[in-house]
């Protein structure tokens, strides 16, 4: 299988990393690309992972008109929910980030400034994560953002539970009747 990734802010250093491991699955885009307005030389099946959440409605409708428009398929798939216990989970991801912050390489003194004397980048992870929980999409509110696109189209909406987690994963998924 072949993976292209786009981004509007593309981190080329990170793309090139990837590319290393799987040079002959993963190729990408230099150039911005709009997530609501993709090229049309960029073909194929769009997936979001772990993104959606940083659209608002209007964007995030356009991001599904844009796919439906040029007959291409999309994939959306949460890990956080707007759910107590989703919530509650973020608050102990700071507390992940000062166990794993030794063993991420190379080890420099500055992650160990800000995770340990200032503990900068665990307090910040775990409020992101508890901000993207709350700006996630319910299942129902997915539903109604695919709503009315196409009659062309199928649209799959769910919750899928995973192993040894208390969070589901969250989807849409959006597909030509052809």
């Amino acid at each position: 299988m072949k993976v292209r990734l786009t981004d509007k802010y593309p981190n080329l250093d990170s793309f090139n990393r990837l590319r290393e491991f799987f040079p002959d699955n993963i190729n990408f885009s230099t150039e911005s690309v709009d997530a609501a307005q993709v090229p049309k030389n960029l073909k194929g099946f769009r997936t979001l992972f772990t993104s959606f959440h940083h659209f608002r409605p209007k964007q995030a409708r356009q991001i599904l008109a844009d796919a439906v428009a040029n007959n291409e398929g999309i994939a959306i798939f949460e890990f956080t929910q707007r759910k107590i216990s989703a919530i509650l989970a973020m608050l102990l991801t700071p507390l992940f980030v000062l166990l794993v912050t030794p063993f991420i390489r190379p080890l420099r003194f500055s992650r160990i400034f800000w995770t340990y004397i200032i503990p900068t980048v665990p307090l910040l992870v775990g409020f992101d994560g508890v901000v993207s929980c709350l700006r996630t999409y319910t299942p129902p509110e997915l539903q109604e953002l695919s709503g009315g696109l196409s009659e062309k189209y199928q649209w799959e909406v769910g919750e899928l539970p995973v192993k040894g987690s208390i969070v589901p994963v969250t989807y849409l998924i959006g597909y030509p009747d052809e």
